[in-house]
């Protein structure tokens, strides 16, 4: 069933490009500890759009995968199942969908890098375009600002801090994307 984001309870907060709109900009300390993190229990830490939903679902439904592959497919998978669903103009300004840009920044390694969730097809990563279907597209889906993700990525575990969305389709009006 698919929810109103104002009925299970959550404040929209205003961030990114909000800020020139009067927003407040998130504040970061480093001691405090987050207040979600990727895989935990609480379900209602993850928001993911009807229409998001229902694509993803699609194209896991389709893909052929090897025997390497399906263990990013189940994660994706539990992801998008553990997730409230809401309509696509009930998301938040502050949460990452399909085709956002979004700034992260590596906590270990202290560097920050923009990417832009897509789907497999549109995938470039020396643009910036990562795949859904990869690790780190699978670890940013729909989480918010000032969220701290903890991913098993090829290299290791990573600790990355969602630091800004610099473009959310579903906050620009551009639900078809």
């Amino acid at each position: 069933m698919t929810k109103s984001y104002d009925s299970i309870g959550a404040n929209a907060l205003k961030y990114g490009w909000f800020v020139e709109q009067g927003g407040e900009p998130p504040h970061f300390d480093e001691d405090d500890d987050v207040k979600r993190r990727k895989g935990s229990s609480d379900k209602d830490d993850l928001v993911v759009s009807s229409f998001d939903k229902q694509r993803l679902m699609r194209l896991l439904r389709s893909a052929e995968t090897t025997s390497e592959d399906r263990a990013e497919l189940e994660d994706l998978t539990h992801e998008i199942e553990r997730g409230v669903e809401v309509q696509p103009q009930d998301i938040p300004p502050d949460v990452v969908t399909m085709n956002s840009s979004v700034r992260v920044t590596d906590l270990e390694a202290g560097t920050s890098h923009t990417y832009t969730i897509v789907f497999p097809a549109d995938a470039d990563y020396e643009k910036g375009k990562i795949s859904i279907l990869a690790p780190l597209g699978t670890a940013l889906l729909g989480y918010r600002i000032g969220d701290v993700v903890n991913w098993n990525m090829p290299g290791g575990t990573r600790r990355l801090r969602i630091d800004e969305l610099i473009y959310q389709p579903e906050a620009a009006g551009d639900f078809h994307l």
